[in-house]
């Protein structure tokens, strides 16, 4: 068995499923008050049931017994804020080799074709994707066809599908990305990506059905699980959903048996 292998079976379970907790938002975005004590929700969200967590190198090196052994997703990329005009690209700030020494058991880092800087983020996720192949750690490309400068044109199915299948390619062994919409595109986009797809939560607040039906149709169309955090971490008992979204990966329950693992009076 390849490195590569044992690190990919860190993150998904036998099932071939996963549920990846997403909490590297603090190093762009504003996670206060919400994480304001990240060790404890990483604890509560490891127990309730995420397989494997996307990290930024803080967490990773500060909280490093909160995660309780779970898979570690190091997020490579970065060099901007919200704060910032947004002038520049994100670049590479995290290596291989630092991921290596911090115990990842993949990377994390942005493939954004038809955004303004497509020529940087694509080139230099080539990059990360050979240098972290050389060490066996396998990379997870966040797939997003013109990135965060969005545009109602950019996120139909057949985009989202290319920026999928154009990160698969480039040699990326999982991909993030974000629902199409519908089982019927999303189903077409599992069959022509190979390599496992799990779908982002997004920045907006999704009411909890909502949320859980769309991880219960991406699932059913061949999908490998979430990548989710905002809408988990931001929710008033982050573990009880977390258990929620846990079951409807795993154990392929109902929505409703979800919704009733979140609430139990529901």
């Amino acid at each position: 068995m390849t490195n590569t292998t044992c690190r990919m079976n860190h993150i998904f379970r036998p099932d071939k499923k996963t549920f990846i907790m997403a909490m590297d938002h603090g190093s762009n975005f504003n996670v206060l008050p919400a994480l304001k004590k990240p060790g404890k929700v990483i604890r509560e969200i490891a127990e309730a049931g995420a397989d494997a967590f996307l990290t930024t190198v803080g967490l990773t090196e500060k909280f490093a017994g909160d995660f309780l052994g779970k898979g570690i997703i190091l997020r490579i990329d970065g060099g901007v804020s919200f704060l910032g005009d947004h002038s520049k690209p994100l670049q590479t700030v995290v290596t291989a080799e630092d991921a290596l020494r911090l115990g990842a058991d993949s990377i994390i880092t942005m493939g954004f074709p038809g955004s303004k800087f497509e020529n940087e983020i694509l080139s230099n996720l080539t990059r990360n994707i050979l240098s972290a192949h050389k060490w066996g750690i396998p990379v997870t490309a966040e797939a997003l066809p013109r990135g965060f400068e969005g545009g109602e044109d950019s996120r139909t199915p057949e985009n989202i599908m290319f920026s999928c299948r154009q990160s698969t390619e480039f040699g990326a062994d999982i991909i993030k990305t974000i629902y199409t919409g519908d089982k019927e595109t999303f189903k077409e986009l599992t069959e022509s990506v190979y390599a496992p797809v799990v779908i982002l939560g997004g920045s907006k607040k999704v009411p909890e059905r909502v949320l859980l039906q769309e991880i219960k149709d991406a699932m059913e169309a061949g999908g490998a699980g979430v990548a989710m955090g905002r809408n988990i971490w931001g929710h008033d008992n982050p573990a009880r959903y977390a258990a929620a979204i846990a079951k409807l990966i795993h154990e392929d329950c109902s929505v409703d048996a979800a919704l009733k693992e979140l609430n139990p009076k529901f």
